[in-house]
């Protein structure tokens, strides 16, 4: 007798066939009636059940003190819909709790929750951080084998303790031609960062200094998603562009189409801790201001850097500086305050600035970007207005609109916050 061929007539066997369709039936079916329990021999772990989507992080969230007396944790949640293209899921919350006791510590639904998600690929709408953003669609609608990423960025109090580790408890409903389903899921334990952040020096001369598009908001650093090397990352998420300013808050005097013009050109950098010459690049023209350049080949993307080794696994950058101002090279050893280069406005840079930030690796491409602070500075005041950011030459005048801060005064091991005018 001949043996019979276990495949069926689409080349699945019926195995795979039923897992398939299990997916599907029991997500949409038995999801409504919240976490399962498996009760067979099997031993099935407690809560075990089809998940509609599924979930990763693309970073180790450390928790870190900034400006507003908080402690923050900013990290990406990638969210991916195991169901097929005609299925929807309609995504109302998304709690973060402690995976200990299961307490919320932060929540994301509606409108926020909308502002704070989107496909990826497609730009968050606002991203271009000038141009303000329409509603949200509402609700979150994740199509079938859709990915998207949900950007969070939660705050405690003073004192409270960052949990160890992290659970997602996500829930909605799922939406076919025949009606929705609700389901709840919780996913994706992360443990929090361990290693407290790095507490630095200053990276430029005392004086007046704006810290644009740093964490938390819908900037290009803290939403910059990058696919690199075949891996999504946000390598410059804790990123500050640092711009210097005069005593009557001016950023630039006379003619913004002059490099000269700008309080920042030719402002020396300076190592903000002890360590190592890993990096140099030098040689990258500089861009004509205020008009924003053509994207630079990718190996260009900082122009002219110093990268400096500090601690295992921590690296310090300085971008866009100034071609042939560079007096260090790879291997020196550097001490703190020691002048590494000036400011210029080399590769993806529109008007002179510092782009500094810590690093995971060597290489800005790939890295990962986690927090820092700075042992002490005096937060001066604010700039409300987003249009102040790289293309801050192309304004009427060069006088920053500096409004008083709920944060002014001096602060010791913080990191400065989007937009504020801080003094060194």
């Amino acid at each position: 007798m001949a043996e019979r061929d276990p495949r069926n007539r689409t080349g699945r066997s019926p195995l795979v066939r039923g897992l398939a369709t299990a997916v599907l039936a029991v997500a949409v079916l038995a999801a409504s009636a919240g976490p399962g329990y498996g009760t067979g021999a099997a031993g099935l772990a407690p809560g075990t059940q089809f998940t509609p989507l599924t979930a990763a992080v693309l970073t180790e969230p450390t928790p870190f003190d900034a400006t507003d007396g908080k402690t923050h944790l900013s990290y990406e949640l990638l969210t991916t819909s195991a169901l097929s293209s005609s299925t929807r899921v309609q995504l109302d919350r998304v709690d973060v709790r402690d995976a200990r006791t299961h307490g919320v510590i932060g929540s994301l639904s509606g409108q926020a929750l909308g502002e704070a998600a989107n496909p990826v690929g497609d730009p968050l709408p606002g991203a271009d951080g000038y141009t303000p953003p329409p509603p949200p669609p509402t609700p979150t609608v994740i199509q079938g084998s859709q990915q998207w990423v949900i950007w969070i960025d939660l705050t405690l109090d003073s004192g409270q303790p960052a949990p160890e580790v992290l659970e997602h408890h996500l829930s909605g409903a799922i939406l076919t031609a025949s009606g929705s389903s609700a389901f709840e899921e919780t996913v994706q334990a992360t443990p929090t960062g361990r290693t407290a952040p790095l507490n630095l020096s200053p990276p430029v001369l005392p004086g007046a200094w704006y810290a644009s598009e740093s964490c938390c908001g819908n900037t290009h650093h803290r939403r910059g998603f990058a696919p690199i090397n075949g891996r999504f990352g946000v390598p410059q998420r804790f990123a500050i562009d640092w711009y210097r300013v005069g005593e009557q808050g001016q950023a630039w005097e006379g003619d913004p189409t002059q490099l000269t013009s700008y309080l920042s050109y030719r402002q020396p950098v300076v190592a903000a801790a002890g360590g190592r010459v890993v990096e140099v690049q030098d040689g990258v023209p500089e861009n004509p201001p205020p008009v924003t350049p053509p994207v630079p080949p990718i190996e260009d993307t900082v122009g002219n850097h110093v990268t400096l080794e500090v601690a295992p696994g921590r690296y310090l950058l300085y971008g866009h500086l100034q071609p042939g101002s560079l007096n260090v090279r790879e291997g020196d050893c550097v001490d703190p305050g020691q002048v590494l280069g000036l400011i210029g406005n080399s590769g993806n840079s529109t008007t002179p600035h510092l782009h500094f930030q810590v690093m995971t690796t060597a290489e800005f491409f790939p890295t990962d970007s986690p927090p820092f602070t700075f042992r002490e500075f005096r937060v001066l005041g604010q700039v409300e207005p987003r249009i102040w950011d790289d293309n801050l030459g192309l304004q009427p005048t060069g006088f920053l609109p500096i409004t008083p801060s709920p944060y002014e005064g001096t602060h010791h091991a913080r990191y400065p916050l989007d937009r504020e005018v801080l003094e060194f």
